[in-house]
């Protein structure tokens, strides 16, 4: 059986971690303007990044959520959250993350990415 493409293993892992609903609408918004980058993330991020060996998803969930949240970019760290339902990142493990960004990255990117975080794993309870 042949190796398969960057770009089959980065949907693989994608799907894995932000699940098949999160990459099937995704998809399905996609356009020829968007579709290179499209692509470009699902062999970059997923293919390239998040299938490498060396760290469990678990790890690169925190990692992940830390520096979003560090660059303030609150729907990523909202979704990355969502997806660690996937990844077997906890909310303390969350926490962990989010208190390393209080210190390295600033009191308010970690205060706004704790109400994300809070926000999220409330609907997760809830069943939303």
């Amino acid at each position: 059986m042949a190796e398969p493409t960057r770009f089959e293993a980065g949907m693989a892992t994608r799907r894995s971690v932000l699940g098949n609903a999160h990459v099937d609408a995704a998809t399905a918004r996609k356009t020829p303007f968007d579709d290179d980058f499209q692509t470009f993330i699902t062999e970059g991020a997923w293919g390239s990044v998040w299938s490498r060996p060396g760290l469990t998803q678990r790890e690169r969930s925190m990692i992940t959520i830390a520096l979003l949240a560090a660059l303030g970019h609150d729907e990523e760290v909202a979704m990355h959250v969502r997806a660690t339902i996937n990844t077997g990142c906890s909310p303390d493990d969350i926490k962990e993350a989010l208190l390393h960004v209080a210190v390295y990255a600033g009191v308010p990117a970690a205060n706004r990415a704790f109400r994300i975080a809070r926000e999220e794993l409330a609907k997760r309870e809830t069943g939303q």
